[in-house]
């Protein structure tokens, strides 16, 4: 009688449903094998009453979030159900500051931005920011020399010297670091990155005329207590971040992280006598401290350290070989330091300074060419931030002092005397968003900057923003325009390189260049949970004074020169992002180009450049068995390469090639993950000759005539000299990885 008494009995089951935001209202608690459920309060509670005695399984499940269930025996689980939803779009709660300078949602931003949380680049770990951003759509890294393995970061087909990189809002990244200082930054302590595609010299100064890529650090308050990671691969490379969060006293708040990476094993799988990839030795230290204040004003300061040595070359180069004409190699020492922050004035309002200083030293030999380079930046920017009624008013100063010295032509007086590079850059900007209406607003911003070298420089912008009324979707126009002064030697590897003679055919002006933007974004939600994203734009950029390297002329000589005519980049790219309650989720995304320069009535298409590119990243995650899989690429259709003349009997045209990725992850535990998998599955390399003349590396059976032209000889019919430019993908095959993370909270 007890026994039948207790299984009719009728019995309550209570709990709550948050978000890592805070409590989720309106979620569905459902008792699956009973069809009955409860709607949580404002305070994320439910309650689900009238169970009969058995065992349950009960779903919590809310549009825009990832479903989670959970077994229960009635009555004899104790305590309240807990449930952790996460969010299908990661947007939703996202705070963006790369489009306007200040913290806003990514959907009331009236500028685009596309942002990618660190765990988004987990999929495919790399040992450097420069490889991460090979799954971003319309972001590729560009490898620019086939011996030493340098490159830069090419936004909408535009090169690395059009990209500024920024470290939590600071121009850190920049002339000698644009090919060098890309690498080195702890991913442990990676937040997100924002990418801003288009001119952004409205807010940023010269540099960020293709876009700007700013990485953001965790803040010190929801960073985890330590964070290490490190992982190995089929070819011997050593990876290892570690992040460490550490208190001095109730104010003082750091956070320390520290890379490690190390290859030195040569291989050539192609047989052409040089090494495939690169060898590396290098370690990077950041720390950054942030202070608490009074009225919770910002007081944040960080630094980091970088020190990289690597070299490239014959099989058989040793540092002894270093600058001598025996046996070729290309050998980069580098040391870095940077120091940036933020302080928030203890006045009435909010504002801001902001600074960062930063020295890069260079020291290498390109064969026999040796570069030393030296590079100091100063930068301070004081900003006013004043929101009345409609309008957001933005109001600043900024100030960037650049020194550069090195051992080229490009420092010298007369020709003779060394005469350094002092460049001191003074501006003032004013931005203001007025919103029109709940769903409407326009953005209107300008600055002016004097160069101490070129003068006068002004750059506007205007941006458009309309939204529908459940937000689901967003439109953007914008409208700005971006400039660069230019430094060849400092941005430009190929300008390093021991192969060609570097030729200036005139005095470089400014580059200006006007850029137009239509964003489309549409969120879809399904009852069922699931989540749709679509994010689409058109862009044009027009140039003027675009400065071109010349590689035809002379297959002996880079030469620079203003473009006498104009440079355009036109396209449209389409982002998806889909997420389905199962686990189940794509990231993917195309773009559709034409980077073109025409002069003297002549169009031709951009060097390394395709029209084309597609990346994808897909994961599943099997919650039971607590494992992960990740398949990530991409894919580019021909560029054109630079040849050494008409009778080079290399392509010009690279082929279409793919390079993709596929990765196991296991959970152990709450701190402690594996995960494993394999690089570049289709084994795809460039072809073996793209070193022209890799036998001969000093040019010794070349011979030139009184113009510095090549002449064919019966050992050289095709006229060739060597040459390592003809590099359009890395050299680097198949290959497993093995990797271990831990972490506390």
């Amino acid at each position: 009688m007890l026994c039948s008494a207790s299984a009719y009995s009728q019995h309550t089951v209570k709990g709550k449903v948050i978000s890592a935001s805070g409590p989720l209202e309106f979620a569905n608690v459902l008792v699956k094998d009973k069809g009955v459920g409860a709607i949580t309060d404002s305070l994320g509670r439910f309650e689900i009453r009238d169970l009969a005695a058995g065992d349950y399984l009960i779903q919590a499940s809310m549009i825009g979030f990832g479903l989670e269930s959970r077994r229960i025996s009635v009555p004899n689980s104790r305590g309240e159900l807990f449930f952790e939803l996460s969010s299908l779009d990661g947007s939703l709660d996202e705070v963006v500051v790369s489009g306007t300078m200040q913290e806003v949602s990514k959907l009331d931003s009236p500028v685009p931005v596309e942002v990618y949380k660190g765990s988004f680049f987990k999929a495919n770990p790399t040992p450097s920011l420069f490889e991460s951003l090979q799954n971003v759509n319309g972001v590729r890294p560009q490898i620019n020399c086939n011996v030493c393995n340098t490159g830069d970061i090419h936004i909408n087909g535009l090169e690395g010297p059009y990209t500024m990189i920024l470290i939590d809002g600071m121009p850190i990244v920049s002339g000698l670091a644009t090919v060098y200082g890309l690498t080195g930054i702890p991913q442990s302590l990676i937040d997100r990155i924002e990418v801003v595609k288009g001119p952004a010299s409205t807010l940023y100064g010269s540099e960020a005329v293709g876009g700007l890529i700013n990485v953001i650090t965790k803040r010190t308050e929801i960073a985890p207590v330590l964070a290490a990671d490190a992982f190995v691969s089929g070819w011997g490379e050593v990876n290892a971040d570690l992040g460490v969060k550490s208190s001095f006293g109730k104010n003082v708040q750091s956070l320390t992280g520290l890379n490690l990476f190390w290859y030195d094993n040569p291989i050539d799988n192609n047989g052409d006598g040089f090494t495939d990839l690169v060898l590396q030795k290098r370690m990077s230290v950041f720390q950054k401290f942030q202070m608490q204040r009074k009225a919770n004003r910002v007081f944040t300061v960080a630094g980091r350290y970088v020190f990289e040595d690597r070299w490239g070359g014959q099989m058989d180069w040793t540092a002894e070989d270093r600058g001598g004409d025996q046996v070729y190699g290309e050998s980069i020492s580098t040391r870095r330091w940077e120091t940036f922050g933020i302080y928030q004035l203890p006045v009435r309002g909010y504002v801001n300074f902001q600074f960062s200083l930063n020295g890069h030293k260079q020291d290498s030999y390109y064969g026999v060419t040796k570069f030393f380079a030296d590079q100091r930046i100063a930068f301070g920017q004081l900003t006013w931030m004043k929101e009345s009624g409609r309008n957001n008013l933005l109001l600043g100063t900024a100030y960037r002092y650049t020194f550069y010295d090195d051992n080229t032509t490009a420092t010298a007086k007369n020709g003779t005397e060394n005469f350094p590079s002092q460049i001191h850059l003074p501006g003032a900007f004013a931005q203001n968003e007025f919103k029109i209406n709940s769903n409407q607003s326009l953005l209107g911003g300008i600055r002016y900057d004097y160069n101490s070298l070129h003068g006068s420089i002004l750059s506007p912008r205007l941006n458009y923003k309309l939204m529908s009324g459940d937000k689901s979707t967003v439109f953007r126009f914008s409208l700005g325009n971006g400039f660069r002064v230019a430094n060849v030697f400092t941005e430009d590897h190929a300008a390093l390189t021991g192969a060609r003679e570097v030729v200036f055919a005139e005095e470089l002006a400014p580059e200006r260049s006007w850029n137009s933007n239509l964003n489309l974004v549409k969120k879809i939600y399904s009852d069922r949970g699931n989540y749709f994203g679509l994010d689409g734009s058109v862009f044009y950029t027009f140039f003027t004074n675009r400065i071109v390297p010349d590689y035809e002329s002379n297959p002996n000589q880079i030469i620079y020169a203003n473009l006498d005519g104009n440079a355009v980049s036109k396209g449209i790219s389409l982002n998806l992002d889909a997420a389905w309650g199962s686990g189940f989720k794509v990231m993917t995304g195309a773009t559709l180009m034409d980077v073109s320069l025409e002069e003297d009535g002549q169009k031709v298409r951009q060097m390394l450049t395709e029209r084309f590119s597609g990346v994808w990243t897909i994961g599943y995650e099997i919650h039971r068995l607590g494992l992960t899989v990740d398949y990530t690429g991409n894919v580019y259709s021909p560029m054109r390469l630079p040849l050494l003349g008409e009778l080079d009997d290399r392509p010009e045209y690279s082929p279409w090639f793919s390079i993709q990725n596929i990765q196991l992850t296991k959970a152990l535990g709450e701190k402690w993950e594996v995960y494993g998998g394999v690089k570049n599955l289709l084994n795809f390399t460039p072809p073996a000759n793209s070193i022209a003349r890799a036998f001969d590396p000093f040019d010794k059976g070349v011979d030139f005539d009184s113009e510095g032209q090549v002449i064919p000889t019966p050992e050289n019919p095709n006229a060739l000299t060597f040459d390592p430019t003809y590099v359009f993908a890395p050299n680097q095959g198949i290959r497993g990885f093995f990797g271990v993370r831990f972490t506390i909270l």
